[in-house]
């Protein structure tokens, strides 16, 4: 069965775009088929985060009518295949995104995940993303304005009849002022999978255009987020640390002796 999990959680800048991206190249290296669909219509980013933001066919031109799906889903070098959407807001024009659940729901058979990245807000965007999926997987970070913003977005999917997965919490620093994962299992009533540190690989990997489990694999971020993609799998996850970073550690350790 192909999952669809789209990724929402009303505030925007909670990281989803981000989350949509690594765990897409994640779920791909446990030998998965991954499709991760832009379906943030008006501001879309993961083209940006990708290097695909300059395709000749988008999502855009499929809710048009004007080109087939096939034609544009793109090979992403991480082993997964992205739908991305036009940073042309020409391209908004004539665009029926009510036709978004008809896309995702075609792609059903074609792949093991289809990632679905949802535009910010609760707005038409953020509604039809939620109906385009089979799964919800909660985005938000540790604040009080994100989680109340996820459990509106909680209630809408819901009320939409679409199971919701979990919460993974983004950007955590681990600071007193913070909301603490029992806090916003309480809040929303969900189990929190996943806790992704803040990591300064992160916004360099955005930079360079490259999933940070590729430029820093090994980095705290990247960690988190291929644990998540095992629970998804409903794989076991042994994270073993880096032979060159072993013997490092050692030798450090003799020295200060």
């Amino acid at each position: 069965m192909t999952r669809i999990i789209t990724i929402v959680g009303g505030k925007g800048g909670v990281g989803k775009t981000t989350l949509v991206s690594n765990l897409s190249a994640a779920l791909s290296e446990l030998g998965q088929e991954v499709v991760a669909v832009d379906a943030n219509l008006t501001t879309p980013n993961l083209g940006l985060h990708l290097g695909m933001h300059l395709v000749p066919n988008t999502l855009h031109d499929v809710l048009k009518g004007g080109t087939s799906l096939r034609s544009a889903i793109y090979p992403h070098p991480s082993g997964f295949k992205v739908l991305p959407s036009s940073m042309n807001i020409n391209d908004l024009k004539g665009v029926d995104v009510g036709k978004l659940p008809e896309v995702t729901l075609s792609l059903i058979g074609k792949a093991d995940y289809v990632i679905v990245d949802s535009s910010a807000g609760l707005g038409r965007e953020a509604i039809n993303a939620i109906y385009a999926s089979t799964e919800i997987l909660l985005i938000t970070n540790p604040d009080l304005p994100s989680v109340a913003d996820a459990l509106k977005t909680a209630r809408i999917a819901r009320e939409a009849n679409k199971r919701i997965a979990g919460v993974v919490v983004n950007r955590v620093r681990k600071k007193s002022y913070e909301l603490t994962k029992k806090d916003i299992e309480e809040m929303l009533d969900l189990p929190v999978l996943a806790e992704i540190p803040e990591d300064k690989n992160v916004h360099k990997s955005i930079a360079i255009k490259k999933p940070v489990i590729e430029f820093a694999p090994f980095s705290p971020a990247s960690i988190e987020i291929r644990r998540l993609a095992h629970i998804l799998c409903d794989i076991p996850f042994r994270y073993k640390e880096p032979f060159r970073f072993n013997i490092i550690e050692k030798l450090v350790g003799w020295m200060t002796r």
